[in-house]
């Protein structure tokens, strides 16, 4: 992933999140992600990204994705989440990386959770850099959006060594 702050790599477990995976790569695949931003920074606990162009409107009308949180994979520092809206069934294009352990996103007995779907496994601290940008409130968002746009400039695949 190349941002405007620098560049980071996602390993991707398509065994655990196989549906996630391939919708983020379809997305990927067609250029979807480049020119999107990250629209949320809250140190300590995520940045998000990847809906959003550099005006702050949303980009297209992404397709739904079953969750996939019940996958066993949990929501630790520098993994990467499908990121949605309360309904459980309502993640699409937008993605999450923990900046901590945040527990709380892991799926439990009484509720769906948020479905992680990779990590970051090179430049983390990119990543870091990111999450302690400036913010405010910014289009739509009342506080923790970037005042200046950090911008997804593209994503693509890197081959497997």
């Amino acid at each position: 992933m190349v941002t405007s702050l620098g560049s980071f790599t996602i390993e991707l477990n398509t065994e655990r999140a196989p549906l996630t995976v391939a919708q983020f790569l379809k997305y990927v695949d067609q250029g979807f992600y480049s020119g999107t931003i990250f629209h949320r920074a809250i140190p300590n606990f995520v940045i998000q990204g990847g809906g959003y162009d550099a005006d702050y409107k949303l980009k297209g009308n992404p397709t739904k994705v079953v969750n996939e949180s019940g996958n066993g994979l949990t929501n630790q520092r520098g993994t990467v989440g499908l990121a949605r809206p309360p309904e459980p069934h309502a993640g699409d294009v937008q993605f999450y990386v923990n900046l901590n352990d945040n527990a709380a996103l892991d799926p439990n007995q009484a509720r769906w959770g948020y479905a992680v779907f990779g990590k970051v496994v090179q430049g983390m601290d990119v990543v870091d850099q990111i999450a302690n940008v400036p913010t405010g409130a910014k289009g739509p968002f009342k506080e923790d959006a970037p005042v200046k746009p950090v911008v997804i400039e593209r994503i693509e695949r890197v081959p497997t060594p």
